[in-house]
């Protein structure tokens, strides 16, 4: 289940195949197998607000995690109970993983921005026992109205407070020895919660295999992760798919130490810092923390960076920031695809040849991906369609928590249905287009919101910018941009005209933006995902 070393994708593909075992527990691979074979590793470097730095071994994982499962055990925890996880970036949040992993229980990531209403869905749908939270976490859910009868336990890594059990005496008061429970690659591991992108977000269940079945998809953008010196890094929460399966557990299953910082906000400059102090070889960043990062001006001379990868995933990427890469970064930026419920599937590899400008990459080996109709059928190259991945497949959920309605919806014969318009080329590289929703009809036309941002992304003074269809009785929909500005400059009916102009020449006629609204920022998720229906709801 890892790539070997051939550097040619079809040989890849050809050569490539599972080898899942028919017992395997995420947090015995990623932790205590390294325990028992380098018990001093670095697994975690914690760097805190204040820029300590702080490195925690496997070791001192394995038995930080063994007390947790133990002192949860005790206190009526049991296989197949959801454990809710709502803390920033470190060592505490992988302690709790590791303990739910190995009690059998069901791991729930929540992301530390989530709001009072947001938690309340999400800890009530899941109905989860435990809640392993901070002061901050606290706070919020302490507002919630509602009442949450399944809540049984709630552990506060700041300490004792309230009804919330202190976490230094739960772990102080736990033997440092357990045996993990046997479970095999399809019992439950893991539930996170879709992005909300468009309606109410759903829990996808996935089995322990969702980790050996992301490793392809890894080291594909990782341009074959390990290699000497790695170091890994995220911005992106580890509560989302992309911080905890696009890089902390596949990183730590190779033995490839995580840096982790707790931030509530990115800060291009900072994060810049962070790479070069730390030394980060492999980093993870979402397209749209990379469109801000392009605000810092040149970054090589300023900082001493030692990246080898940058691997984006999330949104799509954009010609425009994979030249600033090379530009800017002196490297590859490699983009990946993938959905909460079926993950990074697609991918492109530099090393290996695989990168195109505008196209997400090819089918990563061990996943069969195709452009579908409706009906199920294959398009034909060059054809638009929905990104379907063909089930069984070792990334894939096991369907949606209590919604086996919504499960079944996303079938159709022998396909997952992604949701997401693209196109596949005669080489079989995949071009995104957009979701569903997102796709814009006008005058007869369907158009991908994608291309529009990254041509508007070009333009000296756009920040970031969204494309959305609003409704039109003459057109169907017409083109409506909502652009956020670079400082210092003003959104002025002169610069509408202008960026319409420049989308126009750029583009065509049927795609620039009829109406253009200037925002000091955008409807995000947690995730860093522009939320269109938010924006079309407005418009």
């Amino acid at each position: 289940m890892i790539l070997s070393d051939l550097r040619d994708h079809p040989a890849l593909r050809r050569a490539f195949r599972w080898q899942i075992p028919l017992r395997y527990n995420i947090g015995v691979d990623v932790c205590d197998r390294w325990a028992a074979i380098d018990p001093g590793r670095t697994a975690i470097i914690e760097v805190s607000q204040d820029w300590r730095v702080t490195p925690v071994s496997f070791g001192a994982m394995r038995d930080a995690s063994n007390r947790l499962a133990n002192g949860l055990q005790a206190r009526g925890v049991q296989r197949g109970d959801r454990i809710a996880i709502l803390l920033p970036q470190g060592r505490c949040v992988l302690t709790a993983h590791l303990a739910a992993y190995k009690l059998g229980a069901i791991a729930v990531p929540l992301a530390a921005l989530f709001g009072v209403d947001a938690l309340a869905y999400r800890l009530a749908d899941s109905a989860a026992k435990v809640l392993v939270t901070d002061a901050a976490g606290l706070a919020k859910t302490r507002q919630i109205a509602a009442p949450l009868p399944e809540l049984a336990l709630t552990v506060s890594t700041d300490g004792a407070d309230g009804d919330a059990y202190g976490w230094a005496t739960l772990l102080a008061g736990a033997s440092p020895d357990f045996a993990a429970v046997e479970t095999g690659p399809d019992d439950p591991a893991l539930m996170i919660y879709t992005s909300g992108t468009t309606g109410n977000p759903k829990g996808a269940l996935h089995g322990h295999r969702v980790l050996p079945g992301h490793l392809p998809g890894v080291q594909m953008p990782h341009e074959f992760m390990p290699q000497p010196g790695d170091l890994a890094w995220t911005p992106a929460d580890w509560a989302w798919a992309g911080g905890l399966l696009n890089m902390l557990l596949p990183a730590l299953h190779f033995g490839v130490a995580v840096v982790a910082r707790p931030v509530m906000r990115f800060e291009p400059e900072e994060a810049f810092r962070l790479m070069a102090d730390l030394g980060i070889r492999n980093a993870f960043v979402p397209p749209t923390a990379l469109r801000m990062l392009r605000s810092v001006e040149r970054p090589r001379e300023r900082f001493a960076l030692r990246l080898r990868t940058v691997a984006a995933a999330g949104e799509a990427l954009g010609a425009e920031t994979l030249a600033w890469g090379h530009d800017a970064l002196g490297l590859t930026i490699n983009e990946a695809y993938g959905q909460t419920e079926c993950n990074l599937v697609l991918a492109s590899c530099a090393a290996i040849g695989v990168s195109r400008p505008g196209f997400i990459g090819k089918a990563v080996p061990g996943h069969e991906v195709a452009i579908i109709r409706p009906d199920g059928s294959l398009c034909e190259a060059d054809q638009q369609g929905e990104i379907a991945v063909r089930r069984p497949d070792p990334v894939m959920f096991l369907g949606y928590w209590g919604n086996e309605a919504a499960t079944q919806a996303k079938f159709v014969g022998g396909w997952m249905k992604t949701g997401d318009q693209a196109v596949q080329d005669a080489d079989g590289y995949v071009r995104f287009v957009g979701r569903d929703d997102d796709v814009i009809t006008s005058s007869g036309y369907r158009i991908g919101p994608g291309e529009i941002e990254d041509c508007l992304l070009r333009h000296e003074a756009v920040a970031l910018a969204a494309v959305i269809g609003k409704p039109d009785a003459l057109r169907t929909e017409i083109v409506k941009a909502f652009v956020v500005l670079k400082e210092g400059r003003r959104g002025t009916p002169d610069l509408a005209a202008e960026l319409q102009a420049f989308v126009r020449r750029r583009l065509s006629a049927h795609e620039y933006p009829r109406e253009i609204a200037f925002r000091d920022e955008l409807p995000m998720t947690t995730t860093g995902k522009i939320i269109r229906r938010l924006l079309r709801a407005e418009a």
